[in-house]
């Protein structure tokens, strides 16, 4: 029987990501404190937490300080998607950076465990396939992405700094593409991206050849990567990676999506957007040694969960 309810914060949490790791925690018995500023997430994500009693919502901005009390951190304040992050570049990083020195300063504070949402993006478009948590990356540190790949990056030299210089117990986490219910419709990541324009019968935009490759995992997987990875053993801090090893061509993903939903679109091309990178999969061996984690659902099963999602937010419209 549990006896002591962790006060968990969670920033980002009306996001994609973020309003699923509310409900897992929630649902493993713990308090939750929801921090978002609404840039990128919406209350409709957080709906039916709302009536938890041991839910509450915060909209609060994490460029700014917050103080609270709370034994546990989940810092997953950004938005992660292109179209988002390149809107207001300079805020970008701003949330990335002030962000973690902000909830760097309150984990030093309250004696909290920290947990940071990383990003595949560090490794930049890769010269090694797949990629290992030793790789350092090929970044361009003055792209168009380079507000959000150089922001995650400067966030786990910070988190690591503070676990070195103040003892602080840091858990950082490098998430590849994700997906499932609750990604924004608009966001211009291609799952949402192709189901919405299938669900539509519009053409399926595929940039450059279609042949770049991606691993996308199923938003249920991740969370219980997080909560493995925040429960893992003191001495391991990560990065560890967090994805589906599966690899697959944005063509075929394009074909799977326009055959579960039974779509009349065609596929057309556009040329690749400024450091896209071509390849990207995760070596999650470390994960497997450290937090016993892999993956279980497969993409078109995810794909199955997925699509429903957006058929309600069309239907909505």
């Amino acid at each position: 029987m549990k006896t002591y309810r962790k006060r968990i914060l969670v920033t980002g949490g009306a996001g994609f990501l973020g309003s699923h790791l509310c409900k897992r925690l929630l649902e493993d018995g713990h308090e939750v404190l929801c921090v978002d500023n609404f840039f990128t997430g919406a209350k409709e994500n957080i709906l039916d937490l709302l009536g938890n009693p041991y839910f509450e919502l915060l909209r609060h901005d994490v460029t700014f300080p917050l103080y609270v009390e709370v034994d546990e951190i989940y810092n997953l304040a950004c938005p992660a998607s292109p179209i988002h992050y390149q809107h207001d570049p300079v805020q970008t990083t701003k949330t990335s950076v002030h962000g973690a020195i902000n909830l760097l300063g309150l984990a030093k504070r309250t004696g909290a465990k920290i947990f940071q949402a990383s990003t595949s993006e560090v490794y930049g478009n890769p010269q090694m396939h797949p990629q290992p948590e030793s790789y350092w990356g090929h970044v361009n540190p003055i792209g168009l992405r380079s507000c959000y790949d150089e922001g995650k990056r400067c966030a786990e030299t910070l988190f690591f700094d503070y676990h070195r210089q103040h003892g602080l117990p840091i858990k950082v986490a490098r998430i590849f593409n994700t997906y499932g219910p609750h990604m924004h419709p608009n966001d211009g990541r291609v799952v949402s991206n192709f189901i919405m324009q299938a669900l539509q019968n519009q053409p399926l935009t595929l940039y450059g050849s279609g042949e770049q490759t991606r691993s996308f995992c199923y938003v249920d997987d991740l969370i219980e990567g997080f909560v493995r990875l925040m429960d893992s053993s003191e001495d391991f801090l990560g990065p560890v990676n967090l994805g589906n090893p599966g690899e697959f061509s944005i063509r075929e993903l394009a074909e799977k999506v326009i055959e579960l939903t039974g779509s009349r679109s065609s596929l057309v091309h556009k040329p690749l957007p400024s450091d896209d990178p071509t390849q990207r999969r995760p070596d999650i061996r470390l994960a497997r040694e450290k937090l016993g984690w892999e993956p279980v659902i497969p993409l078109e099963e995810g794909l199955k969960r997925t699509i429903p999602y957006f058929e309600t937010l069309l239907r909505s419209r």
